[in-house]
């Protein structure tokens, strides 16, 4: 299995090559040559299996230079006891009849990014052996709140890795924050960047894109590497939690082999959400999936229309993972949709940074209102769906997942469909005390790990292990920066 890349396909890579560059050198993103196909006897074999089985089955479809015995190996150590807090790492939780929740934070972070995250770093040390890589990796993260603190907890003291995350200044929670800035390793480096995440994710892509940096390091012994989901080694597990969901409602009788399920799913970066149309395409039954934006509604009006435009206000909502204004997995949707044409999809990247906006083709329209159906929540919106779900579900979800089931039922409203429906919940609602409290009708006494407690005295739901222990931790990292002084940190971190 090769990987191209989306903006030219004469780029052709291994998936351990792809895996260790993540991002191809000329900003396009490598993406698989073809998609493996499953079939009722392949999901009939995992419905009894135990997660980290059902993820080494299914990356081995993708990754065939890595021995499935290996990639179970990882998956074992990846979704243990020792970093998940159960055995069924992305277990189903039942909200009615036809209606499930897909909890993804059950990890070390308490962030679904912990599903990639745990993964990668093996995936990645894995692949500098395989392509006799002597150079040291520097991972380079921007992250909306979650991924930063997922990424350095999967690869700190990592042996021959380092790490420097970019987070928006003022743009996290409180909770996140703190989960990054006291993150403990000797190879992990932590910036805050003035500005908003599409800055900080757009000044590193364009740190991967320069060659003096590039040079400056090689002579360093150091390459850049990604664990943001530019990088294929966080999708594909990402891939695997849609059709272990499917097995899971298999087991539980909720569904009969073949009937069609619904995923609903909060993105901004559209990566959680590409996972699942991956799965799609694979052969797994799903009806349609349902994208669910915040007030940050750029993938809603694309879905509807067409048209990107990323030239709008940007709004700092009680969901920070979600405020994007620029998609970047939505390239890799776009290259399959257009039938992997990759001088389509280099003109509508061009047209987006020389412009902030572009129109795909027709066609490209009636395939996306085939498979997507988009919506927004508000923060009106997103409070009182938190507060419905405690008051009559005795369900207490995060900001993230209350914007998923919003938007769902936008969606059962607007089409009456009724099919069995998967919502994504993307992280503990511990990680958002605030506006947790504030939603159940608990005004919040105090701030940060200060409220971990209160909530906990309100609901009665236990705190995750790893944030409770936040309270007291020393703060390690105090480094802020300007957009434009990004290129600086990252060589300065790797002195």
């Amino acid at each position: 299995m090769k990987y191209l890349s989306t903006r030219d396909k004469r780029i052709r890579l291994s998936a351990a090559e792809a895996i260790k560059m993540g991002l191809s050198r000329d900003g396009g993103l490598l993406t698989p040559e073809r998609v493996p196909v499953i079939d009722e006897a392949f999901l009939r074999s995992l419905i009894p299996a135990p997660y980290p089985v059902r993820a080494a089955k299914i990356m081995a479809l993708y990754l065939d230079d890595y021995p499935e015995a290996e990639l179970l190996s990882f998956a074992e150590d990846a979704y243990g006891p020792e970093r998940f807090d159960t055995p069924a790492a992305a277990p189903l939780r039942k909200v009615d009849s036809n209606t499930y929740c897909l909890e993804l934070w059950h990890g070390p972070t308490s962030a679904f990014k912990d599903m990639a995250l745990q993964m990668l770093p093996r995936l990645l040390s894995a692949a500098l052996a395989k392509t006799g890589e002597d150079k040291t990796a520097c991972i380079l993260v921007a992250t909306s709140g979650d991924t930063g603190k997922a990424a350095m907890e999967g690869f700190a003291d990592v042996p021959r890795t380092s790490i420097m995350v970019f987070y928006p200044k003022d743009g996290v929670s409180e909770i996140q924050e703190a989960q990054m800035v006291t993150q403990e390793g000797n190879n992990v480096g932590v910036c805050a960047v003035v500005g908003n995440f599409d800055d900080a994710q757009a000044g590193v892509k364009r740190i991967f894109s320069d060659a003096a940096i590039r040079d400056t390091l090689d002579k360093r012994g150091v390459f850049l590497s990604s664990a943001n989901s530019i990088n294929w080694g966080r999708i594909l597990p990402q891939v695997v939690y849609y059709i272990s969901a499917y097995c899971d409602l298999l087991r539980d009788g909720a569904l009969s082999m073949g009937d069609k399920v619904n995923f609903c799913v909060p993105t901004g970066n559209f990566g959680d959400i590409l996972a699942a149309y991956y799965a799609m395409r694979m052969g797994l039954p799903v009806g349609k999936l349902i994208c669910a934006s915040n007030r940050n509604n750029i993938l809603t009006d694309f879905l509807r229309t067409g048209v990107y435009d990323r030239n709008r206000q940007f709004y700092t909502t009680m969901s920070p993972s979600m405020d994007i204004l620029v998609s970047s997995n939505l390239e890799r949707l776009l290259y399959d949709l257009s039938g992997e044409n990759d001088a389509e999809v280099r003109g509508y990247m061009e047209a987006l940074s020389r412009g902030g906006k572009y129109e795909v083709s027709e066609s490209i329209k009636a395939a996306l209102n085939g498979l997507y159906w988009g919506g927004f929540c508000d923060e009106r919106g997103t409070s009182a769906t938190i507060g419905r779900y405690w008051r009559d579900y005795g369900y207490l979800i995060d900001t993230h997942t209350a914007v998923a089931a919003d938007v769902l039922e936008q969606y059962r409203a607007a089409t009456g469909d009724r099919t069995v429906a998967v919502f994504a919940s993307t992280a503990s609602p511990y990680k958002f005390c605030d506006h947790v409290l504030d939603a159940i009708g608990q005004p919040p006494k105090g701030a940060g790990t200060a409220l971990l407690d209160q909530l906990h005295e309100a609901t009665g739901t236990p705190i995750p292990s790893r944030l409770a222990a936040l309270k007291g931790k020393q703060r390690r990292f105090d480094l802020s920066a300007e957009k434009a002084d990004m290129e600086r940190v990252v060589l300065d971190f790797l002195k």
